[in-house]
């Protein structure tokens, strides 16, 4: 073999290892980084394979269960009638709109004791900043602000309530 050759062969098995430990840390990422999300009702049907995966488990917050240690908080997530206890330990504090009754995401994992440990936590804004139903709303789309309240005098005075 000439050493032309062989320089060829050692420049060629080292581009190949490298791209293959390239591939490898692109592949374990990706594993790391995969949540499933399942509900309450699927992570209790879930068995052992629950406590093997990372996972991500949606609810609303059950008023009264938030219980703060230091940077811990335990909760309960609530959906439909069944209950998870949750363990947030994460390194972010939780979101300003983490209160009671909001929709929250946790993610991480479920622990042998009952207990999922999120290390991430998501919520969504409180139910009190949706419209209540049947309730007018300030402007109607297409109609200024004179002909919206004219219709509102209207609906007050055939005994509809108006804001």
């Amino acid at each position: 073999m000439s050493s032309e050759a062989g320089k060829y062969l050692k420049f060629g098995s080292v581009t190949l290892l490298i791209l293959l430990s390239l591939g490898y840390l692109a592949y374990t990422g990706v594993q790391d980084s995969k949540s499933y999300y399942v509900t309450i009702k699927e992570l209790n049907g879930m068995g052992n394979e629950a406590y093997s995966k990372r996972l991500r488990v949606a609810g609303n917050v059950v008023p009264g269960s938030i219980k703060r240690s230091g940077t811990r908080v335990d909760f309960m997530l609530k959906e439909n009638d069944l209950t998870l206890p949750v363990s947030y330990t994460g390194t972010e504090a939780p979101p300003d709109t983490f209160k009671d009754d909001s929709q929250a995401l946790a993610d991480g994992s479920f622990g042998r004791d009952g207990v999922f440990h999120a290390k991430q936590l998501q919520a969504k804004c409180a139910s009190k900043y949706a419209p209540q139903p049947g309730a007018t709303p300030a402007a109607e789309p297409g109609k200024n602000m004179s002909q919206n309240q004219n219709s509102q005098t209207q609906s007050s005075a055939s005994g509809g309530m108006s804001n």
